[in-house]
Parts: structure tokens; sequence; C-alpha cells
């Protein structure tokens, strides 16, 4: 990849140079445009791009010092024909005043090229490094002298630095800096450490005798500095301060360890007075003993937080005591100091996306509570709106509620930490899918639920059939409904179920029309219809809960092979005390029919009158009943 990008810049230099209308500041403002570009998009070429920007600009900046060497070469020999003609050769001497002024024109443009160039460049472009003895950064190298490029030059010259060092009869004051023709040199003896040229100055806005001074003088110091650092008085007095050190972190350590252990008696002993349990009602949820340890826990987890940060504070000033450990302190210390100063800047910059939440959520909150009382005053009946029920008010709150604060979560979603990456957006779709196949029912029922709050098939505390299952509806919410029996057993139906079924509602008309509660029997031809309506009518009158008015009427609802089907009807306000109702009602039926001679043949069965047993209870019968005899008619013709 990396290879791929380098032709294609270099494909695009090259194209740029040759297009007419293109000068140089073109190319460059051109080479900067696709190095942003690609900075942005390819992360992995930003060293594949920094190498090869450095490399364009090094072919130019040579370009130029090409051109700077044949121009010197020129100023020279004019300087030489301009010092041997004659003093009375005017003109000529005049021609050659002219064309050392082009040259000297041509230079100031050349420096100022250079430095535009350079000024560009720095935007982009990183130097490399040159290492001291302790692993220092000494100073940059941006600019490629020959053949050798600026990673290879500070690569170079901290290896001659190192070399040095290592001479042990080396002395720092030998090292010097030689002007040669074109470049500054730093040399020791006959080593040449590094050379300096115009180019490298102009890096840092310097002359090169001055560059070329500073570097040497820094070369000097890092030296003597890894030198004194490395001396054996040095190593000694570092052991001791480690010494020193270690025996402070287990004094301290011991100090923990004591107060840690003073802590624990004095807990102990105040334990009667400091700890209670803690219950509520009748319900204890941590006893006495039980908080002591808590407490035991809570002391023994401070003490080991207070040992291991002191470890971990003091490692660093360990490392940092020895020069070839120091960058080990300071990694570690930065293991934890960088996570924290990463959430610090995290936490002040998500601040605004904070307050902006904040206000989302206030707005919307007070703004639920307006709908809110809306809808609680369409319940109590002070605010009636045409079409719509006052038992609907505070089911369809919770709908718009619902509505509302998924609004609100909507508006929330941008502002949540993390939620434009992939792995937030992943996780919610992920989430979404195991909601959807796994609610499938679930959201059935609440679809069912919600249809039968609008139906209004029911209310609380209706008395309900709902297919072979009779009670008093108990809770209705958005996924069951659930029913007590008179048995008083509670049975829960799913909102789907109901939805698809038949709902019988025994209370909907009851408290002003009257529930009509009816009962069948069945007597024989025998007994005149008239006299039986009147007998289930006054059993009807002599049940409690059944109305007056309107009064009970019967019904004949079949004339069968061997009786009479009346159906007594009767009205009743209490629809919740049916099986009371019922009961009292068949009792009365069989004390007015067998008050009244009525015999009732229900399923029926075949008797003889003659002979037989009246069908009704003693109790009814006259004091003087007999039973009938059989009477036997013999025919004495035969």
């Amino acid at each position: 990849m990396r290879t791929l990008f380098s032709i294609l810049t270099t494909l695009l230099l090259f194209a740029i140079n040759i297009l007419p209308g293109y000068s140089q500041e073109d190319s460059i403002v051109a080479l900067s445009d696709t190095t942003t570009v690609h900075t942005d998009t390819v992360a992995v070429t930003q060293d594949s791009l920094n190498a090869t920007v450095l490399l364009y600009y090094q072919e130019k900046l040579g370009e130029i010092e090409k051109q700077q060497v044949a121009d010197s070469l020129k100023k020279l020999e004019l300087e030489q024909q301009l010092n041997s003609l004659k003093t009375s050769d005017n003109l000529k001497k005049e021609e050659l005043l002219i064309q050392l002024e082009e040259l000297e024109t041509k230079e100031s443009k050349r420096i100022a090229e250079k430095k535009a160039q350079i000024e560009r460049l720095r935007q982009t472009a990183v130097g490399y490094p040159v290492m001291g003895i302790l692993g220092d950064t000494l100073f940059f190298i941006y600019n490629k002298i020959g053949a050798s490029t600026p990673q290879d030059r500070a690569t170079n010259i901290s290896k001659k630095i190192r070399r040095l060092y290592d001479d042990d009869f080396m002395k720092v004051d030998s090292i010097r800096a030689l002007e040669s023709e074109n470049t500054i040199d730093i040399i020791y003896e006959d080593i040449i450490i590094m050379s300096v040229s115009e180019s490298d100055a102009l890096w840092v806005d310097q002359s090169k005798e001055q560059l070329a001074t500073s570097n040497s003088e820094i070369i000097k110091e890092a030296i003597s500095e890894a030198k004194r650092e490395n001396s054996l008085g040095k190593i000694f007095i570092r052991i001791g301060l480690v010494i020193l050190v270690i025996a402070g972190v287990w004094g301290m350590i011991w100090l923990i360890r004591k107060g840690y252990s003073r802590l624990m008696e004095y807990s102990i002993e105040k334990k009667d007075k400091w700890l209670k349990d803690l219950s509520y009602k009748d319900y204890t949820f941590l006893t006495a003993d039980q908080e002591l340890k808590l407490v035991f826990l809570g002391l023994k987890v401070i003490k080991w937080f207070f040992i291991v940060m002191l470890l971990y504070l003091v490692l660093p000033l360990v490392f940092s005591i020895f020069p070839f450990t120091r960058g080990w302190g300071d990694k570690l210390f930065g293991l934890i100091w960088s996570p924290f100063k990463r959430v610090f800047i995290a936490i002040w910059d998500y601040l605004p996306n904070v307050f902006t939440i904040l206000v989302i959520y206030l707005v919307m909150r007070y703004f639920v509570k307006f709908v809110k009382y809306i809808f609680s005053e369409i319940k109590a009946g002070k605010l009636k709106v045409p079409g719509f029920h006052a038992d609907w008010a505070m089911p369809t709150f919770n709908i718009v509620r619902f509505l509302l604060y998924a609004f609100m979560f909507v508006l929330i979603f941008p502002y949540l930490p993390g939620s434009d990456s992939a792995v937030f957006q992943g996780v919610s779709v992920f989430i979404g899918i195991l909601f959807s196949l796994g609610s499938s029912s679930a959201i059935a029922n609440m679809i069912a639920g919600l249809v039968i709050t609008y139906m209004r098939p029911f209310k609380i505390g209706d008395r309900i059939r709902l297919g072979e299952m009779v009670g008093d509806v108990v809770e209705k919410n958005m996924l069951v409904t659930r029913l007590r029996t008179i048995k008083n057993e509670e049975i829960t139906i799913p909102n789907a179920s109901i939805l698809s079924g038949n709902t019988i509602n025994y209370s909907t008309h009851s408290n002003v029309e009257g529930l009509i509660i009816h009962s069948n029997v069945t007597i024989g031809y025998d007994v005149p219809w008239k006299d039986m309506h009147q007998a289930l009518i006054d059993a009807a009158l002599r049940t409690n809960f059944i109305q007056n008015k309107p009064s009970p009427f019967v019904l004949q609802t079949s004339l069968d092979d061997f009786y009479v089907s009346y159906q007594i009807n009767a009205y009743t306000q209490e629809a919740s005390k049916q099986a009371i109702i019922y009961s009292e009602l068949h009792q009365h039926i069989q004390d007015v029919c067998n008050e009244r001679g009525i015999e009732i043949m229900s399923p029926h069965y075949r008797a003889e009158r003659d002979g037989n047993l009246a069908a009704i209870p003693k109790g009814y019968l006259p004091k003087d009943y007999k039973v009938p005899h059989f009477n036997v008619k013999i025919d004495n013709k035969d």
C-alpha cells in the first residue's frame, strides 16, 4: 500500500512539473493538498507520505544548491576577472559589476525561495531526532546532504556521539566547528560528527555559524552529562537513594498496616454503640455482625488501595534515579496518568453535551406533566371532549407519554458518548433484533391491549365471561387481563386471546337497566300454565336482590314430549352476586311448587298415579294424606 501510494505521489509531482502554467509554488500547494487529503483518509501511509514529501523538497533544494555552486564559481571567476582589469578599462569593469549584481540578486531570490519551501514543509513534515547517551533528544534533522537522507543522518550522528562517549580518553573541549566549502563541520580530531548546511540553518531560522555552534555545544553537554551521570560516585549515590526510598516505602506500608489493625480493634470496641440492625418493619436487611463484616471489608480495600498506589507512585521515583531506567519510570507513570488524563479531557469535552441532554430532558419532563394534567382533567370529567370517553384518558396518556419519551430519546441519542461509533451502532442493531425476535407475542398482546382499551368491552370490577371462565376483572394492563372467580381463583388471560374470542359483560347495564337472570324448569302438561307462571313469578319475588320493577316474567321456551319448558326471567342490579341469586331462586321455586301441589317431574319419570306416593315432600302433604291403593277391575264375563 505504501509503495503504491509513493508511486502515485511521484507521478502526481511529475505531472505538476510538466504541465504548462504551473509554477514551483503551485506544485508545492498541490502537493500539500494531496498530502492533506491522504493524511485524513489513509492514516497508515503517513510515514510514507512524510518521506515522499521530504524527498521531493530535498530534490528541489538539491537543484537550487547545484545552481548555487554554479553561481558561486561564476562569481569567483568574475571577481578574478575584475581584479585582473586595468584601472583604465572602465567599460569592462562596469560590465563585470553588473553581472556580479545579477548573481547577488539571484542569490537573494534563491534564499527566499528556500525559506518559502521550508515554511510550507514545516507544516506537514516531521524531523528525525538525534538521540543522546541518556536516551534524550538533542535536536532534529530535516534536511539531506548528498545521498544521506535525514533519517540516515540522524542515525549516524547518534552513533558517532555514542562512539565518542565510549572513548575513555576523549576530551569534550576538542569538539569544534570547522567551515568547509559549502557547510560547517562539527569535528573531533579526524571524526566529522555532523555537517551543517545552509538548508539545515534555514529550518531553525538561524545562520550556519549559529546552528553549528549551538549543535556543538549541545553535543558537548550531552557527552559531559552522560559521563557525570554514569560515574562511579553517582552510581553509589543512586544505590543509596534506592535503599533510602525502599526503606521509606517499607516504613509507610508498616504504618498503613498498623493503622489498619488499630481501626479494626476500634471498630470492634465501638460495634455496639455505632452499629445497629438495619431493618424495616419485620424484615432485617443487615444485622450488626454483617455490618461489622462490611466495615472490615471496606477497611481492607482502603488498606490495599493505599499500598498499591504507594508502590505504583514509588516505582517511577526509583526508576528515575538511574539514567537508563528513566524512560521506564515515565512509561509506568504514564500508564496510570494517561487514562485518567484522557477520562478528564473526555469529561470536559463532553460537558456541553451533558447540558444539552439535561435541557432536553427537563423540557420534555415538564411537557409530559402538562399533558398528564390535561388527561387527568378529562378523566375527572372536568374537561369533556366529544367522542372521547373518560376511561380512555389514562391509557391514552400512557401511550402519549411513551411516544414523547421515545421522541426525547431520539433527540438525545446523537449526544450520547460513542453513539456515532460502529460498535455502538452494531450493539444497538443486535439488541433491536433480539427484541424483535423475542417479543413478537408480547407485542401482539400489547397491541391487543391497546385495541381492547378503545373497544371498552369491560372495565375494572365488571363481572364478565371469557369462554368458559367467569369472574370479576381485577386488573387490566397492556399485556394481560386478570379475573377473580367466585371461588377466589385468579385467572390470567393474555389480551391477544381476549381479542380473538367473545366477551360477555354482565355488569355493563346492571346498574341502570338491570341484568336479567333466568332459569328453566320443566313441568308436566297436567299443570295449568297460568298457575305455573304465577308460581315462578312469586318464587322470583321472594329472592333477595331481585327487583320488583321491572317485574319478573315467564317465557315458555318449548313444548316437549313429556313436559313444558318454562323460563323465569327477573331483573337484578347485583351482577357480581349471580351465584347466590340463582341458588336462592331455585330454592324458592321448589318451595312455591311444593306449596301449591305442583310436582316437578324433571327430567321425567313414568308413574302410575293409583297406588303411588305423590312426588311432593311429606312436609307439604296434608296430615291425613294416605297413599292411594291400586284399583283393579275384574271383568266377570270371562
